[in-house]
């Protein structure tokens, strides 16, 4: 009884981190008038205050252990500029109008993961997951000569965060402080950012309305809880069901790209996501299959 309910639980709240960050585009699009660099600098440096009022309030503020570990703290002073990277990508992407090229991105990223595993980390992959790997591969290229523009952004996106979450398993350290010791790598100079644009009269933050300066402050509850949330689900269902749930965010982000945003979808990029929605589905295949073998053999 208390395993079913660890595991419905686990279950709601891997959806719950899922779905806010498919939904992310429409929070970062009422800011869109304001400069990407500076919502970004506004996201890292409420999310390091935010993460650790979190941290403080379920009595894990232990972060001098991590800084003891020079091997640790040098991976996540890596992995935050690789993720402030990413958040300003994903944040410029979707105020720019490119929500569909950042949902390929993410579409991309597993597939990413996997050849990033045999790269450093030995893994083997097996014939399906190779297929898959030069299908994702096939339909990058394809969108490139095709449409007659690189995809920089999927690009860049499903690169960073894949680089992202290798070098954070590597890490070894848990979700929430490693984002606190990320962010605060980044603080001073989102913060420096911050004060030059107020001090220039040309910043956002208590210049405009109420409702922007809400926004950009609860930029750190946004980016945060969605980690806790993950943390929380992940502990408590499979890999298998969690690799197949990230599929919901980059989802969402199609839809929202195509039905509400309007963004253009040419039979370009119909052709690519399809050759993309194939490989998901083989590397998928492969997952499930691998995972009954290994159950059975027990």
């Amino acid at each position: 009884m208390k395993q079913n309910q660890e595991q419905t639980s686990g279950y709601f709240f891997t959806f719950l981190a899922f779905l806010t960050w498919g939904l992310f585009p429409i929070y970062w699009k009422m800011l869109s008038h304001i400069p990407a660099l500076e919502v970004l600098a506004h996201r890292i440096f409420w999310s390091l205050l935010f993460v650790i009022l979190l941290l403080f309030w379920k009595k894990k503020l232990h972060l001098g252990d991590i800084f003891k570990n020079k091997k640790a703290l040098s991976t996540l002073i890596v992995t935050g500029i690789l993720i402030g990277s990413n958040w300003g990508i994903f944040i410029y992407a979707v105020n720019a109008g490119y929500i569909i090229e950042a949902s390929l991105g993410y579409y991309i990223t597993p597939l990413l993961n996997v050849g990033l595993g045999m790269l450093f980390l030995n893994e083997r992959l097996n014939k399906i997951q190779f297929m898959a790997l030069l299908l994702a591969a096939g339909a990058v290229l394809y969108l490139t000569i095709d449409f007659g523009r690189f995809p920089w952004i999927s690009i860049l996106l499903a690169s960073t965060f894949a680089v992202y979450g290798l070098l954070k398993k590597l890490s070894g350290v848990e979700a929430l402080p490693s984002l606190a010791i990320e962010t605060l790598v980044l603080a001073p100079f989102a913060l420096s950012y911050i004060i030059f644009k107020m001090s220039e009269g040309t910043g956002a933050l208590f210049a405009e309305s109420r409702t922007i300066d809400f926004l950009l402050i609860m930029a750190g509850v946004v980016t945060t809880m969605p980690l806790y949330w993950f943390g929380l689900g992940a502990k408590r269902i499979s890999l298998t069901s969690v690799g197949f749930m990230q599929y919901i965010g980059p989802t969402i982000m199609l839809f929202l790209g195509i039905f509400m945003y309007h963004e253009g979808f040419p039979q370009e990029k119909q052709i690519a996501f399809s050759a993309i929605w194939v490989a998901l589905a083989l590397y998928s295949y492969s997952i499930v299959r691998d995972y009954r073998k290994r159950k059975e053999s027990r």
